[in-house]
């Protein structure tokens, strides 16, 4: 296992996490994709960008449990690089069919990407602002949405939304106008 590299992968996360919670403290996190998150989220991609071209995907065997979610969660945020975040989907799948990944990370990143592309998720995993609460975005074959997620080690979608209900992001601004500017960003970055 490489020592450095995971202290370095945890690191960039959370430097993440620290400015997350400063602009969520000031609210500014949820007035769009603020410029001081993207730059942290770019600034990331590129050191995990490196690291992939001198490793390949950072698993468990090079970085340990700590060090891979750190990956993850920095792929996870690659939003702004639709080429990127695909390319860290299609390594995840392949981490994880080895064991060397959770196959639940390959399932978000998943999600998030087809959500991004604007195509229904296939395992409930991301949510959106709906009239009554947190909702999950829509769904491919949402009849058999417990099962893949059962099969992946994640809990009932169920117990997720009831859970997201008691804790809802703040919402600000109207929504269409929201969602007008949030697809014209897709379009920019080149989602959709």
């Amino acid at each position: 296992m490489d020592k450095a590299l995971e202290k370095q992968l945890i690191d960039l996360d959370d430097h993440d996490q620290r400015i997350r919670a400063e602009l969520a403290a000031d609210g500014s996190l949820f007035d769009g994709y603020h410029s001081r998150m993207e730059a942290v989220h770019r600034a990331n991609a590129a050191r995990l960008r490196a690291i992939i071209a001198d490793h390949g995907w950072p698993g468990f065997s090079l970085v340990g449990e700590r060090g891979a979610q750190a990956a993850w969660r920095i792929a996870q945020h690659s939003i702004g690089e639709p080429a990127f975040m695909r390319q860290c989907r299609d390594l995840l799948c392949q981490a994880s069919a080895n064991h060397d990944a959770h196959a639940w990370q390959h399932a978000y990143m998943d999600d998030r990407i087809r959500v991004l592309e604007g195509l229904p998720q296939r395992y409930g995993t991301q949510f959106r602002d709906g009239d009554h609460g947190p909702e999950p975005f829509p769904m491919e074959d949402p009849e058999n949405i417990e099962a893949r997620r059962q099969a992946l080690g994640l809990p009932p979608l169920t117990e997720i939304v009831a859970r997201a209900g008691k804790n809802p992001s703040p919402v600000r601004g109207d929504p269409a106008t929201r969602e007008a500017e949030e697809l014209a960003w897709r379009k920019r970055v080149g989602w959709v």
